[in-house]
Order: structure tokens, then sequence, then C-alpha cells
């Protein structure tokens, strides 16, 4: 044997050498170039920016407002005051009266109907919000198909058929979308209601803390009186004015939303008119 022996012949350099069947060739490919008679296809426009909505900038705006005035006491009693107070330890003394105190303040002598008056402004306010940003006939309609649709997905999950659950998604996906819609509806007549919840709920507290002792206590029927300071119990640092006035907004709220709802509805019927369906006989059918 020589001391340089050549290397063994083997297919390995062979295969090597051969390009595997999923590598591409050596060669570039040539630039395919479109006909000359064939224009470039233009570049898809780019959709619009969405745009700018007042009545979103209001939302927004009110709700962080709202949000500010939970958390800062001062700027929350200052913006309670603008509505009218006077005599108040939180506001400013001797400004001239005006705005709710001029109103429905009574010079703090009958807090009872002060605060039923103010929970009557307050339900009016947020009933004409909820009813401004409420699409009443979507929300029923929503509602009637959820439950239809809930009945028809229990019955097809018992059956334990997989096809006909796969036929429910798509209907399931419309039904989510709208129903997301009606809760975002909702949710911009939050805002609002919101910031004019704490402002109210503030400016009867301010009304009621501004009074004397005297102005303060109410008589009650049984001959006993209650002082709407006062708390409700030494466990529950609530005061009586606050568990009296929200009983106020109740009836208030339940009021105002059934008779503009009916209106909205009304107004709805006179612009969709709905043609009702011929009589048997006038379509041919027998009588």
């Amino acid at each position: 044997m020589s001391g340089n022996p050549g290397a063994l012949p083997s297919s390995t350099d062979d295969d090597a050498a051969a390009p595997l069947p999923s590598e591409e060739p050596a060669e570039a490919p040539e630039a395919e170039t479109a006909p000359a008679d064939e224009e470039p296809k233009p570049k898809p426009a780019r959709p619009p920016p969405p745009a700018f909505k007042v009545s979103t900038f209001v939302y927004v705006f009110l709700g962080l407002l709202g949000l500010w005035m939970l958390i800062d006491t001062a700027a929350r009693n200052s913006i309670a005051c603008a509505l009218g107070m006077v005599n108040s330890a939180n506001c400013p003394g001797g400004n001239p009266t005006w705005g709710l105190y001029y109103l429905i303040g009574f010079h703090q002598n009958y807090l009872l109907l002060s605060m039923a008056l103010a929970g009557a402004v307050e339900m009016l306010v947020t009933s004409l919000a909820y009813n401004y940003t409420t699409n009443w006939v979507k929300a029923a309609m929503v509602q009637k198909w959820s439950a239809a649709f809930r009945k028809v997905q229990m019955e097809a999950i018992r059956s334990g058929k997989k096809d006909r659950i796969a036929a429910l998604k798509p209907h399931q996906e419309r039904l989510t979308r709208l129903s997301s819609e009606v809760s975002i509806a909702q949710f911009k007549g939050m805002a609002i209601t919101y910031f004019l919840l704490i402002l109210i709920y503030t400016w009867v507290g301010l009304l009621i803390g501004g009074a004397n002792s005297v102005q303060q206590t109410v008589a009650l029927g049984t001959g006993s009186t209650i002082d709407l300071a006062a708390r409700v119990t030494s466990a529950l640092p609530i005061p009586w004015w606050f568990i009296i006035f929200s009983l106020y907004t109740v009836p208030f709220s339940l009021v105002f939303r059934r008779i503009l709802k009916h209106i909205w509805l009304r107004r709805y019927e006179e612009r969709n008119p709905v043609t009702p369906p011929p009589a048997q006989k006038a379509a041919g059918g027998a009588a």
C-alpha cells in the first residue's frame, strides 16, 4: 500500500454535488416582466381615518370628570357649588342665590321638598341621556333573539351533534356583535349619568350640611323626629338623607324612562310605518 492513498470512490461525493430536489437551481431565474401594453395595477387606497365625533369627546370628558370628582373631594364640592350654593362651609358664602339653590333650595327650610325636586331633575336628565343613546327597537330585538337562541343552543348541546353546534356559530357571532353594540350605547348614557349622579348627590349633601340643626330635623308622623345629617347606625356610615334621596329617585326614574321610551317608539313608528299584510281574500286566496 502507498503512503498517500487516494480516497475511495463512493456515492457521497456525487450526492453532494447534485442539488437536492427542494433546492433552487444555481442559475438565477429571469425576472418576469409584464407585457408592454399592460399597465401596472394601482395600489389599493388606504381607508380614511374615522371622523371626529363631538359626542364621543363629550362622553369621554364627562366620564373622566366624574372619576376625578369621585377621587378629589375639593373638586367635587367646587363643581357642585357651581350649581348654586350659598351659606355652606364648603362653598364661598355671600354669593347671590342662583341656580338650583334659587329654584329649589327654599333657603334650606324645606329640605325634603328640595331633595324630591333634585331627584326629579337628576332622573329627568338621566332618562334623556339613556333615551338619546339607546335604540329601543334594536335593544328589544336583541333581547328577543337572545332568548330564542339560548333555547336552540341548549337543544343542540343536548343532542350532542357537533355539526349542529357548529352551524350555530355564525348566528352566535352575529348576536354577540349586536349585543355589544347595544351595551356600548348604554355605556355612553352611563358616562352622562355617572357624572350627574355624583354632582347632584354632592349638591344635596352640601345643601343639608349647610343647614342648621332645626332645619335638618324632620318630624315623622308618629311624633318622633329624625336628623337628616345623622348616620343610620354607628356601623353604617351613611346619613339618613342619602337613603331618603335614593328612594326619591326610584319612582322618578321609572316614570320618566317609561314616558320617554313611549315617545321614542311613537316617533320611530311614524318614521318607519309598517304596511299591514293584505287580507287573504284580496290576495287571491279562499275567503
